[in-house]
């Protein structure tokens, strides 16, 4: 069952700080930007950290199964609602804010594309709860 609107507030928070902590960035720079990933099998780059739905739930801490069925189910549930697998975050600078203004891109932070954790994105975390919650379904 997903959490409540500010569970997954405070989740999603958690998500964005431990991004940033993983990134290395400071406090500062904590408002990155993300894109949501349809697939985990699209090009890799030494620029960009990126998250899977799996490894989200394991960045806040939810223990949900970890065998291939449960796997899977999770990934497929997240298919079938139209959410993203995974997000990646650019590491080097904030898209449209390469000097850390405090910027939004004025396309961005509409749940298509470009995403910032500063403007309150809930995509993460329902990506997240979503996976989890199909996961622990299926079991193992």
């Amino acid at each position: 069952m997903l959490k409540s609107r500010w569970g997954r507030r405070a989740a999603l928070s958690g998500v964005g700080a431990v991004g940033a902590l993983a990134l290395g960035v400071s406090a500062a720079s904590a408002h990155h930007c993300f894109i949501p990933m349809y697939s985990l099998n699209g090009p890799t780059s030494p620029n960009w950290f990126v998250v899977s739905a799996q490894m989200g739930a394991e960045f806040e801490g939810i223990e949900a199964p970890t065998c291939d069925a449960a796997v899977a189910a999770g990934y497929a549930a997240l298919r079938a609602e139209g959410l993203p697998v995974g997000i990646k975050i650019f590491e080097k600078m904030t898209i449209g804010d390469p000097k850390e203004t405090g910027r939004m891109n004025p396309n961005g932070a509409n749940g298509v594309g470009l995403e910032y954790f500063g403007a309150d994105s809930q995509l993460p975390m329902e990506m997240v709860m979503t996976w989890v919650a199909a996961a622990e379904e299926e079991g193992c």
